[in-house]
């Protein structure tokens, strides 16, 4: 049987031995997309810093492409939420995306051949090839999401973790992103994703995982985006679900 991408059984994970989220059981399959569900503060970024060792797992089994979740950290490819690159450095789009190769090529050797592809494939995959030779702080917050998202797949992960990769996006690049991840998924790319964005997680997950300080539910779109599983998960706000929108309103 073939392992799964993902296999959280009962588990906790948290900083410093204090757990941010509990009872967590999730299996992802290769191929499969997992869309993490909640609101500010409910453990979606912890749970995924924690599938790649940036986060404690304080109890329970939690095993990563056969791995614990350290080890397989360099199986992994990771977008996270805000970049810590400078937008007044003077790093090129083309440098920014070969920083994903790092992990093939090591620091100090120079980029050969395949590598140079890889990043030209890259930045094709994601549309913007003609961005190449700009600087990476002159493009829109959409276009350099979606240069860090082919700095991650250029290193041709086996599990891609996204963290609110749609914040601040216009709609051209939240469509180039959708489109991006519904290719790697096709071609046997695990993908996890933390949305706030309950049409993008209905459309896009074959999962969804209801999260608010533990998990309240896991399955398919229909069985999870439901009036009652989302009032449980968001505190009771209300939840409106008028033309088969859901609408979620904080109290």
């Amino acid at each position: 049987m073939t392992s799964a991408a993902l296999r959280y059984t009962g588990v906790s994970v948290g900083y410093q031995g204090t757990p941010v989220l509990t009872g967590v059981d999730l299996e992802l399959q290769a191929g499969q997309r997992l869309a993490l569900v909640g609101p500010n503060g409910a453990g979606k970024s912890t749970l995924i810093k924690s599938v790649l060792g940036m986060s404690q797992v304080l109890s329970g089994s939690a095993n990563v492409l056969g791995r614990s979740p350290a080890a397989a950290r360099g199986l992994a490819g990771y977008v996270p939420q805000t970049d810590t690159l400078d937008a007044d450095f003077p790093v090129s789009v083309r440098q920014v995306v070969m920083m994903g190769r790092y992990r093939q090529l090591g620091w100090w050797r120079p980029t050969r051949p395949a590598d140079r592809r890889a990043v030209a494939d890259g930045l094709e995959q994601v549309g913007l090839a003609d961005r190449a030779r700009h600087r990476f702080g002159t493009l829109s917050g959409g276009q350099r999401q979606r240069v860090l998202l082919a700095r991650a797949i250029v290193a041709e992960p086996r599990l891609l973790l996204l963290d609110e990769p749609f914040n601040g996006v216009d709609a051209v690049s939240q469509e180039a992103i959708v489109r991006v991840l519904r290719e790697l998924s096709a071609a046997g790319t695990a993908l996890i994703l933390s949305t706030h964005d309950l049409a993008v997680a209905r459309d896009l997950a074959d999962l969804v995982c209801l999260i608010n300080g533990r998990q309240w539910a896991v399955g398919a779109p229909g069985e999870t985006l439901t009036a009652t599983a989302l009032r449980q998960t968001y505190a009771h706000a209300a939840v409106d679900l008028a033309d088969g929108r859901m609408v979620l309103v904080e109290p």
